[in-house]
């Protein structure tokens, strides 16, 4: 094999598991050793004739330390992602129950329920139990978590609201959300259901026929009244996604006729042709996942070709430096060299030091191999770079001494080959996208932001049966007045883009300037509102008959709204605020059934999406009295 053929192939190979992790993140924690594996095997000497017996020990080695794992050390075992989501949904439909006793929620349970949705954060879970693939229980676990997180903050936010009488609708839509919840959790947990996700979605159904009945005129029900029914739709609508998302993460159901494709999408779609979508939406230089993947490729490569070109011995300790050493950033990766260096001398006197005592005793060095290891193995992840380089260069000078007679220059070797990696893998760092996820961040909550703007005006639009002008953002399309997926599709890719930026932005080091920044995951919970509010408000039945100043104001309220949107795009350039034209001046002119709801429910939506916008450009959080929900988490 040539050193350019076994620089390409490197390359190729670590691209292709790099992309494989990103549809299956599970084998995240697999890829390195897999790596290492073609590491080992593209050097000399080469000898196909062996490799029967190499791969018989690859599997005993594999085979004793898993049973080694699972017997002599097995980890303790912690709740799955859907566990948690069934606890949340225990604790969501406890709140319902409340509600429905006409029992009000202190600030201890509304504190303890956003608690509990920021709990469900994919950044608060191990890396091995965060449902990230590309498959359909991973995605439909996605979904289920990120609508019981909307669900707790619509509960608290109910159960903030001033007092309103009771009526009989909203009381059977309370209770059916809470046996939901329960049927969810149930589902989740592998338990069997007697009602489906069509349970509460035909009680929605009957509470917006009933609240659209409503006899106009004298006895009009008080904008507080109006205001907790909106608030109570936004808790069913989420409880109607948790428990289809439940069914379809069980394999037990399927997207109800009724709900949006475009929430659901995946629903039907076989394994293979979600995984080609994730790869073909990671296929642009504005996923994290495509910058990790090619710049650990390049590095690799690089790192092939450097060592067989220079003919440095022992080669593959170049590549495993790049491997281990290389990090998102380059200020990261410089901190890790600088610490592995340290490290990688220190401990090179010390083995070196050893040979030079110990000479050719074999049993010294068989002596202190398996307490070496274990020491090196365990404060070396503990210790970080230094640490593991370090005592990693013992090991590797106590096992390579029993193979075959070595001198100082073997430690001389390991420094040279450290250092040369370290090198590569810092100039990699500094030539391919060296602020990892802090600038992509900006740009793709700025791309999301823009493109949101036109769903955001599209759905306001919908309500007075106004088609918007075309956009040169997206193509901007409705069907019976409702946004179709030629405007969605853009906003929810560039959410899912944001999200999968946000994950690594959480893993790298925090700099100082962090704090004082925009909130980023408010962004993504201004674009995660802003596709459920274009899923749900847009009337099925077509819109309402309203008079010329509620038409003004859902238009002016719209593109207020949209506009706030695309001058947030320059994060973090200034906080941007928003006040939006107090509705109840108009809301009772409108006297065409069920049209004072859709404003309010239109309200409700647009001072939401107003306080996200404030907290993501760091303006600050609108109080209660404007009639604002918090943000989640």
């Amino acid at each position: 094999m040539t050193t350019w053929a076994a620089a390409v192939g490197m390359l190729l190979v670590t691209l292709a598991l790099a992309f494989g992790a990103a549809c299956a993140p599970r084998l995240a924690s697999v890829v390195p050793g897999l790596q290492l594996c073609y590491i080992l095997a593209c050097f000399p000497p080469y000898a196909p004739a062996t490799l029967p017996e190499r791969l018989l020990g690859l599997f005993l080695g594999a085979t004793a330390l898993l049973v080694g794992e699972l017997l002599l050390f097995p980890s303790p075992r912690r709740p799955s992602y859907a566990e948690r989501v069934a606890d949340a949904l225990d604790l969501a439909a406890h709140t319902a129950r409340l509600l429905l006793r006409a029992e009000s929620v202190d600030d201890g349970r509304a504190r303890r329920l956003r608690t509990t949705g920021r709990e469900l954060r994919f950044s608060r879970q191990p890396h091995g139990s965060r449902p990230t693939g590309a498959g359909r229980r991973d995605r439909a676990l996605a979904q289920a978590g990120s609508a019981v997180r909307r669900l707790l903050d619509q509960l608290a936010t109910l159960g903030e609201l001033p007092p309103a009488p009771a009526d009989t609708a909203s009381q059977t839509l309370l209770h059916g959300v809470a046996v939901t919840c329960s049927d969810a959790a149930a589902v989740l947990r592998g338990g069997r259901s007697v009602r489906g996700a069509e349970f509460v979605e035909e009680m929605t159904a009957r509470f917006l026929d009933e609240r659209a009945g409503e006899p106009e005129g004298r006895g009009d029900p008080p904008y507080a009244l109006l205001r907790r029914r909106s608030t109570l739709l936004t808790v069913a609508v989420s409880a109607v996604t948790v428990r289809t998302a439940a069914d379809l993460a069980t394999g037990g159901g399927r997207a109800l006729p009724g709900l949006p494709h475009e929430q659901f999408w995946y629903a039907r779609v076989p394994v293979v042709p979600l995984w080609l979508v994730r790869i073909r939406g990671n296929l642009t230089p504005r996923s994290v996942v495509f910058q990790n993947a090619v710049r650990t490729a390049l590095g690799l490569a690089l790192a092939r070709l450097v060592a067989g070109s220079l003919d440095l011995s022992h080669g593959f300790w170049v590549l495993l430096s790049v491997l281990t050493l290389a990090r998102t950033t380059a200020v990261g990766t410089w901190s890790a060299v600088r610490s592995a260096a340290a490290g990688t001398l220190i401990g090179a006197v010390v083995a070196g030091a050893l040979i030079i005592g110990a000479g050719d005793a074999t049993a010294v060095y068989a002596g202190l191999l398996v307490p070496m290891m274990v020491i090196a193995f365990s404060v070396g992840p503990v210790g970080g770079p230094a640490w593991a380089q370090g005592l990693f260069t013992l090991v590797v000078s106590t096992a390579f001494a029993q193979i075959a007679p070595v001198t100082w220059r073997l430690e001389e070797a390991r420094l040279v080959d450290v250092l040369t990696g370290s090198g590569i893998g810092l100039v990699c760092g500094l030539l391919a996208w060296p602020a990892g996820a802090r600038t992509e961040m900006r740009r793709s909550v700025a791309a999301l932001l823009r493109a949101t703007a036109p769903v955001v005006r599209d759905t306001a639009d919908s309500l007075i049966g106004r088609r918007a002008a075309p956009s040169a953002e997206v193509a901007e399309r409705h069907t019976a007045g409702r946004p179709t997926a030629g405007s969605l599709w853009p906003a929810l890719h560039r959410l899912r883009i944001a999200e999968a930026a946000y994950a690594q932005f959480r893993t790298e080091p925090a700099l100082r300037s962090d704090d004082d920044g925009p909130d980023w995951l408010a962004a993504l919970n201004y674009g995660s509102r802003v596709l459920t509010g274009a899923y749900w408000l847009p009337p099925p039945q077509g819109a309402p008959d309203l008079p010329p100043g509620a038409r003004r104001w859902v238009e002016t309220a719209g593109r207020q709204v949209a506009a706030a949107a695309l001058r947030a795009a320059d994060l973090p350039s200034r906080g941007v605020t928003l006040r939006i034209a107090p509705l109840s001046p108009v809301v009772r002119s409108a006297t065409a059934p069920g049209a004072r709801s859709l404003l309010v429910d239109l309200d409700v939506w647009l001072h939401a999406l107003a306080a996200d916008l404030a907290t993501a450009t760091g303006a600050g959080r609108p109080g209660p009295a404007d009639g604002t929900y918090r943000h989640e988490g």
